[in-house]
This record gives C-alpha cells, sequence and structure tokens, in this order.
C-alpha cells in the first residue's frame, strides 16, 4: 500500500479522499490555488503545497505544478478526484513517466473511453446497444441533415470530447440543425479543444441510468448496481438516488451484465461508470463510460456498504479486489441532493460570497460530504457544488421522508442554495411515485414564487 498519495483536486471529493487514505493509513498532500488557501482539503491534508493563482488553468490544470508537487514531497501516488484532470489520458501518461501511480484507469482506457466516437464504435462491437446516431465525426450540414433524415428528428448534436452537457445541443427539424451544429462545435472546441461532434437519436423521457463498475488489474470485475440520475437541469445532475424506482431485478441484471461486457472490451480496472437511457418501455441504449469516481458515488456506497474510494486505493496499490459480484446485494434506498451555490429562483444565478453560518444536518442515516465552514469565503472560480447531503432509509418513501428532513435541518446562511429546489423536488407527486426523466424539472418543477 502507498505511504503518501497526493490529491489533485480541491473541494469536497479532496475532503473525500484525504479521509479514505486516513482510514487506510496513508499520509496526503493537498494542493492549492492561492484562492483555495484556507480550503478545508488544505488543512486536513498532512503537507500542502500552492500550486498556482485561482485561474484552473493555472493551478488545477497545470500538470507541471502538480507534478512537480507530488515528487518534491516523495509521494508514490496521485488521485485526481472527478473534473479537472481526472479523465485527461496525458495526464495519467506523464504520471507513469514519473514512477507516480496514477489513481484510475490506464491511460489508453481513459483515451479510448474519452473519445465518445471511438467509444460508440467500440461498444457497438460488443452488441451492447446503441443510440441510433452517426458512424463518427460530422463533417458539414450536408452529412448532418442527412442523418437526422435517417434517424428522425429530435436529435442530439453531441460532443466527442464532451463531458458535463458542454457541447450539447438539441434540434427538433433542419432549421433548428443548421445552428445546433454550429454552436455545438464553438462549445465543444473551446470547452475541450476538440471540435468535432456526432449525432445521436433524441431519446424522449428517457431515465438515465448508470452502473458503477469495480475492477482490479488482475481481471477481475464486478458491478455495484444502478444509480437513477434522471433529475438534471440543461444535462447536470442534481439529484440521484439508487436503486431507481424503475429499475426490476430482470433489468437490473441485463443492466449490469452490459456494462461489464462494455467494461471487459475496454480492458478496465478501478472505478468506473457505464451510462445508459432507457425508455418507458425499457429499452436500454449505451450513452458514455465515465472512467473515473463520480460525484454521486455516496448512494451506491450507502446500499452496498463498498467504500470506493478505498477500492480505488486498494486496487491502484496492485492489490486484488476481493470481491465477486454474489458478494454485492444492495439494501434500503439512498438519495443524494446536491447543494450548489446557486440561487433556483433567478435560473439558478451562481452565488459566490461568505457562508456566515453552516449547521450541516444529521441523525440517523444522514450523511454529509461537504468542505464548507463558517467563514469560509465561497470562491466564484470553479463549480458552485458546496457538497452533498446523502441519506439512507429502508425503502424509497422513508428515504425521500429523511431527505426533506434533512434538508431542513441542513443550515447555510450567506450565500443562496439550492435547498429551495430540492424541497419542491421531493414535494412533487410525480417525483413521490418515481415518475422521473431527464426533462423532469423543466416539465414539472416551477421555481417562481
Amino acid at each position: 500500500m502507498f505511504s503518501k498519495i497526493l490529491v489533485a483536486n480541491r473541494g469536497e471529493i479532496a475532503v473525500r479522499i484525504i479521509r479514505a487514505c486516513q482510514e487506510m493509513g496513508m499520509a496526503t498532500v493537498a494542493v492549492y490555488s492561492r484562492t483555495d488557501e484556507k480550503a478545508l482539503h488544505v488543512k486536513m491534508a498532512d503537507q500542502s503545497v500552492c500550486i498556482g493563482e485561482a485561474p484552473a488553468n493555472q493551478s488545477y490544470l497545470n500538470i507541471s505544478n502538480i507534478l512537480s508537487a507530488a515528487i518534491n514531497t516523495g509521494c508514490q501516488a496521485i488521485h485526481p478526484g472527478y473534473g479537472f484532470l481526472a479523465e485527461n489520458a496525458y495526464f495519467a501518461e506523464m504520471c507513469s513517466t514519473h514512477g507516480i501511480k496514477f489513481i484510475g484507469p490506464s491511460p489508453r482506457t481513459i483515451k479510448l473511453m474519452g473519445d465518445k466516437i471511438g467509444a460508440r464504435e467500440l461498444v457497438g462491437r460488443t452488441g451492447v446497444p446503441l443510440v441510433p446516431g452517426s458512424e463518427g465525426d460530422i463533417k458539414d450540414l450536408k452529412i448532418a441533415m442527412r442523418v437526422a433524415d435517417e434517424i428522425q428528428y429530435p436529435v442530439l448534436i453531441k460532443a466527442s470530447a464532451g463531458g458535463g452537457g458542454k457541447g450539447m445541443r438539441l434540434a427538433h427539424n433542419r432549421k433548428e440543425l443548421e445552428k445546433a451544429l454550429s454552436a455545438a462545435r464553438l462549445e465543444a472546441e473551446a470547452a475541450f479543444g476538440n471540435g468535432e461532434v456526432y449525432i445521436e437519436k433524441y431519446i424522449e423521457e428517457p431515465r438515465h441510468i448508470e452502473i458503477q463498475v469495480l475492477g482490479d488489474e488482475h481481471g477481475n470485475l464486478i458491478h455495484l448496481g444502478e444509480r437513477d440520475c434522471s433529475i438534471q437541469r440543461r444535462n447536470q445532475k442534481l439529484l440521484e438516488e439508487s436503486p431507481s424506482p424503475f429499475i426490476d431485478d430482470k433489468l437490473r441484471a441485463k443492466l449490469g451484465e452490459m456494462a461489464l461486457e462494455v467494461a471487459r472490451a475496454a480492458d478496465y480496472f478501478s472505478a468506473g461508470t457505464v451510462e445508459f437511457l432507457v425508455d418507458k418501455h425499457k429499452n436500454c441504449y449505451f450513452i458514455e463510460v465515465n472512467t473515473r469516481i463520480q460525484v454521486e458515488h455516496p448512494v451506491t456506497e450507502m446500499v452496498t456498504g463498498v467504500d470506493i474510494v478505498q477500492a480505488q486505493l486498494a486496487i491502484a496499490a496492485g492489490e486484488e479486489l476481493g470481491l465477486v459480484q454474489e458478494d454485492i446485494q444492495p439494501r434500503g434506498w439512498s438519495i443524494e441532493c446536491r447543494i450548489n451555490a446557486e440561487d433556483p429562483n433567478f435560473d439558478f444565478r451562481p452565488s459566490a460570497g461568505t457562508i456566515v453560518e453552516y449547521l450541516p444536518a444529521g441523525g440517523p442515516g444522514v450523511r454529509v460530504d461537504s468542505f464548507i465552514y463558517s467563514g469560509y469565503s465561497v470562491p466564484p472560480y470553479y463549480d458552485s457544488l458546496l457538497g452533498k447531503l446523502i441519506v439512507w432509509a429502508p425503502d424509497r418513501i422513508q428515504a425521500i421522508d429523511r431527505m426533506d428532513r434533512a434538508l431542513k435541518e441542513h443550515i447555510i446562511e450567506g450565500v443562496q442554495t439550492t435547498i429551495p429546489f430540492h424541497h419542491k423536488v421531493l414535494d412533487n407527486s410525480f417525483f413521490r411515485r418515481g415518475e422521473v426523466y431527464t426533462n423532469f424539472i423543466a416539465r414539472r418543477i416551477n421555481m417562481e414564487n
């Protein structure tokens, strides 16, 4: 096992990784930008190194500074968390070049699954169903129109190197297609340095279902069941639950086996997520693989009892998984609400500022993954996520009621948060019946006072 690990991230995921390392007896090194000097992950780590100014491209995306920090502090491994460099194959290669273990899958797998077009081609050869769409990069409008006519509108234009909803546009007809294609290319180029896009059939009212997989470097591979991530706004997840209220045992087994088939094809090890769209007739379609820890991993941990971050650390150290599929017996129900520094009454406008009062929720079955504290100043440079409120209960209705109670206890003063939004979701009769889909917020939630 490693003796010292560098955490190449910030916020709640950096705190989460540091806690896992502490429990496993590993020393940690935090990196931080100048604006994060007083951040919680810096306070918690055994050592800390400033790696640059506030903009991410000068700090948390600065590969040379991060590697220098790891080498100079004697770290044997780097955990990238999510976002920033977590799915950067070049960074993973550079870690290996400098004799530092990258805690995640191989650079080859990251590169392969990070190219959405290449991933579709690979998965297509396994026989796992794909959303109907183009074979590769859409070079011009004429080709786009031909493909869209074949698969029929509405269609989604998606960035090949995409993620987080960037480089994605919806078109209902030819007129909208031209604008959507141009906008998606520009956004993809700006966000990922790669303007390649492809087209998929837009599946109406789908569920966004993802399967958590874990594999070691000895060929052992399992899945940990599903998460339902259908509560989204502009392709950004806001609330997740496990299991899904829509998935029955037969479909669960089918999705699990398809996820493992995809992972095997990609020679996958470490933690990863295979994502699917499931329509109202329970037809399943592969959409992508996330080659990192997910924001929503706690709901899976709560129902399976598996610590996914500790599993990542052990796998990276060369240990065998120590679990077989029959060992995974999910129990109860878990829900996660992402608490963002945003004002839901004003189109989720970001709300930077100082936390003047912070009182996290508690009680039975309640977990808080966060990095804020009273007096902490929320910077405007990064993602608006302040933390995650997670609950577990024996069944879904009890989990909803427990989350509603916990949200009322979860006090954050000084900035606007998404807590009022989550109350509206939990109180919604369609949500309580489990009738959710990816455009649920637009159709069912009204944030007007």
